[in-house]
């Protein structure tokens, strides 16, 4: 995984490759909106979301050949096959989108609301 030193999550949308910085404002805007009452935060070197006070729940990644985001293993279970399509592939408590294309947001939105209504998330 690669880890960004940026401080704030500004900061670390200013060091993304051109050709991601549109998909990973999109995805940013999408966990502000969907994750509502959750802080935003730099955390294990990318931007995460959670409650106040404690470890992001859900983090969000711009790797070398992927887009990471860091649900839990629950709320992958939970979308099923939603997620079982072209360019993506999922780990334990991640979803690796291999391009933009791949990143359905109607999907991630519902992702990011039933963490954010089920308690559910990386650290699951």
């Amino acid at each position: 995984m690669v880890q960004s030193t940026a401080a704030t999550v500004d900061d670390y949308m200013t060091t993304l490759e051109p050709e991601r910085v549109e998909v990973m404002t999109r995805l940013r805007d999408a966990c502000l909106t969907h994750l509502t009452g959750w802080g935003e935060r730099m955390a294990w070197g990318m931007p995460g979301y959670g409650p106040e006070g404690a470890d992001p729940v859900v983090s969000i990644n711009s790797q070398k050949r992927h887009i990471a985001l860091y649900v839990g293993a629950r709320a992958i279970a939970a979308a099923g096959d939603r997620l079982k399509v072209k360019g993506v592939d999922c780990g334990k408590g991640c979803i690796r989108f291999g391009s933009p294309k791949a990143m359905d947001f109607a999907v991630i939105a519902d992702i990011l609301t039933d963490v954010r209504q089920n308690g559910r998330g990386a650290c699951d």
